[in-house]
């Protein structure tokens, strides 16, 4: 095909998430809400005596610096997703951020329970008043950063480079860049309703041990929620099939229809709402490759597909 225009057989591998914009400028907003009130619970823990309050404020402002990296990773890919060194574009990219910020949630999980051990072998007075008042605050901020992240990705569609409208198939649609950052907001949240509760039972009942007790509960909820994220983020990184257990099934639905017969199958996750295939088949009929492709255009899922056809004796 040489000196030939070859453009209509090309596309980009662009597989930005639908509402990257849009998930990049609510993190930025909850970054600010964040860091403000980071320094007001740290300060008021350190003046008031209360490790409870104390370990929400680093959460917070850990969690700031991990929301960083989400922002970072949304600005990065968006401008790099037309780079030819990325292969399959920088879909992924949120993925690796995600799974970054669960790593330091956990890391921050059991700095908080070693302090909170330390608090209760060691007690300290606590102002009671005050430090309940700061984390009140401090949870309407978290339920307000909560619900700015909240991930509504299923009631949206986009489009992508191939021009086919898709829409996001359960699993394959969630952005774990912006789950990352949620899930650092909602540990917030559970270290601020458990200070409380700590604050008023030290209050009531003299119970200076609940304050380093529910330190403790929050880092083994917090550690766990993280888990859930490295599992899920890893397992993308990892190129491992995805959590949609009838694609594979749709595929074969597609293609096996006569005598044609898949031999190698290869399906993983290039970008949120987005996925790659490798078909390999035998035909003792074969048709073109843009034939199978056509076949596969009905699973929205599959932004990049590559079709291999091997002829065979019937």
């Amino acid at each position: 095909m040489s000196g030939r225009d070859v453009s209509a057989f090309t596309h980009e591998h662009v597989f930005l998430g639908a509402n990257q914009g849009r998930n990049e400028r609510k993190v930025w907003l909850v970054i600010a809400l964040t860091a403000t009130m980071m320094v007001v619970e740290i300060v008021a823990g350190h003046v008031y005596g209360s490790m409870a309050l104390i370990a929400d404020g680093w959460h917070m402002s850990t969690h700031a610096g991990a929301m960083l990296i989400a922002a970072l990773a949304y600005r990065y890919a968006r401008r790099h997703s037309r780079n030819p060194r990325f292969s399959f574009g920088t879909g992924k990219l949120g993925d690796l951020a995600g799974f970054a910020s669960a790593i330091a949630l956990v890391l921050i999980a059991l700095l908080i329970g070693w302090e909170s051990f330390l608090r209760l072998v060691q007690p300290v007075p606590i102002s009671f008043e005050q430090a309940i008042l700061v984390a009140i605050i401090g949870l309407v901020v978290n339920l307000l950063s909560a619900w700015l992240l909240r991930d509504d990705h299923a009631h949206h569609h986009h489009g992508h480079s191939h021009g086919h409208a898709h829409s996001q198939g359960r699993g394959h649609g969630q952005d774990n860049n912006l789950r990352a950052a949620h899930l650092h907001v909602l540990a917030d949240a559970l270290t601020s309703v458990l200070a409380i509760v700590a604050l008023l039972l030290g209050r009531s009942y003299g119970w200076y041990w609940a304050d380093p007790i529910m330190g403790v509960v929050g880092a083994l909820v917090i550690s766990r929620w993280s888990w859930g994220l490295i599992r899920d983020a890893g397992g993308i990184l990892l190129d491992t099939v995805p959590p949609d257990a009838e694609l594979e099934g749709r595929i074969r639905g597609a293609i096996e229809i006569g005598e044609d017969r898949i031999t190698d199958l290869h399906v993983w996750r290039v970008g949120p709402g987005h996925c790659a295939a490798i078909v390999a088949l035998a035909s003792p009929d074969p048709k073109h490759p843009t034939d199978y492709k056509a076949q596969l255009g009905q699973i929205h899922e599959l932004s990049h597909i590559t079709v291999e056809v091997l002829p065979v004796t019937a």
